[in-house]
Order: structure tokens, then sequence, then C-alpha cells
């Protein structure tokens, strides 16, 4: 839910990256944060074990712009993806306004994708938010691997109120840039100020 803070004229928006373990949330954070121009951002904070397993979070802060007047402000986190954090997933996850969900392209991971779907949708209805009323924004990464299924059988599984979705290598930051513009930009089309 974005914070209106009329006093500052600013506007908060919160979009979450989501995705099993390893599926490449903390790459593609990295990526957006180097198209970024400098003074559009504020420093990255990653919360990561030595072996670029997302501990806690991934963060980053963004000042896109104004509109009607207040400064927009994007925050862009990143969950991790492994069991034993339903926690840090669900405290995270509270209260956004979009989210993307990558999965990971291999076949060997459909099961996990599936899995942190799943998860994503009770804790979103734990709290209080209904699916059908974000942003949403499906990410199939890791298309350059050899075992990667096809995009159309990913859409079928996990994509099934069919919307946008989209294919990337967030390690050569292929796609993923395109994917933070649509959900923000379909974040901002909602907002009424």
């Amino acid at each position: 839910m974005s914070f209106i803070n009329d006093k500052t004229k600013e506007i908060n928006c919160k979009i979450v990256y989501f995705g099993p373990a390893k599926c490449g949330k903390s790459t593609t954070l990295r990526s957006i944060y180097k198209e970024i121009k400098k003074n559009n951002k504020g420093d990255m904070i990653s919360l990561s074990q030595g072996n670029d397993r997302t501990l806690y979070f991934d963060f980053v802060p963004l000042n896109i712009g104004t509109l009607n007047e207040y400064t927009i402000r994007l925050h862009l986190y990143t969950v991790p993806g492994q069991i034993g954090y339903h926690q840090s997933r669900a405290l995270i996850s509270k209260g956004v306004d979009g989210v993307v969900f990558i999965a990971d392209s291999r076949l060997e991971m459909m099961e996990q994708n599936l899995k942190s779907l799943t998860d994503l949708k009770q804790i979103l209805e734990d709290n209080g938010q209904a699916w059908n009323e974000l942003q949403i924004a499906y990410q199939y990464n890791k298309r350059d691997l050899t075992d990667a299924i096809p995009a159309s059988e990913l859409d079928h599984f996990i994509n099934k109120e069919k919307t946008q979705s989209f294919e990337t290598i967030a390690t050569k930051n292929n796609g993923v840039y395109d994917v933070f513009k649509y959900i923000s930009t379909t974040i901002l089309k909602d907002l009424k100020v």
C-alpha cells in the first residue's frame, strides 16, 4: 500500500522481488541498481551470506521523479528464498504495492517455483492483501541455460492470471530492467494524488 505524505509531498511505494532460493533475486536488484542514475538512488543494502544467498533482504531506495508535485520514491526489496526464512519473507512482504515473482527456468526447479508462489500468496493473504489487487509481474530467469523449459510452459503452470511475464538472464542484465520498468509503471498508474 503506497504511503502518501501530504505534508512532505512524498509518495513511497514498495516492490518486492520474491522467488525460490538462488533464482536470481539479488542479482536482479544489483542489475537494476547499476542502471539507475547515481543521483536517483540511495545506497544498496544487502544482508547476505558469503555464498551470495540473501540472509534477510536486499534493499534499494529510488527517487524516480515527481507526479502532481509529489516526489515518488520506490523501495525495492528482495526476500530470502530458503525454507527456514518464512517469517522474514512475511515481514518484508507486508504492505507491498507490487510483486515481481522470479522463477528459475530450469525444469528441476519447477516444484520450488510453485512452492514459493504458494508461499507468497499465503503471506499476502495473511497480511490482508488480495492477490488480484496487487500489481504482479513474472520474471523467468536463467533463460540462457540449456535445461530452461519454454516460457509458455512456465506461463501455463505459474502465471494463471495471464499477467505480464518476461524472460531474463540476470547475470547478463538481459531483460531485468524491462521488468522493473513494467512493474513501476503499473504501480504509478494506480496512484491517486
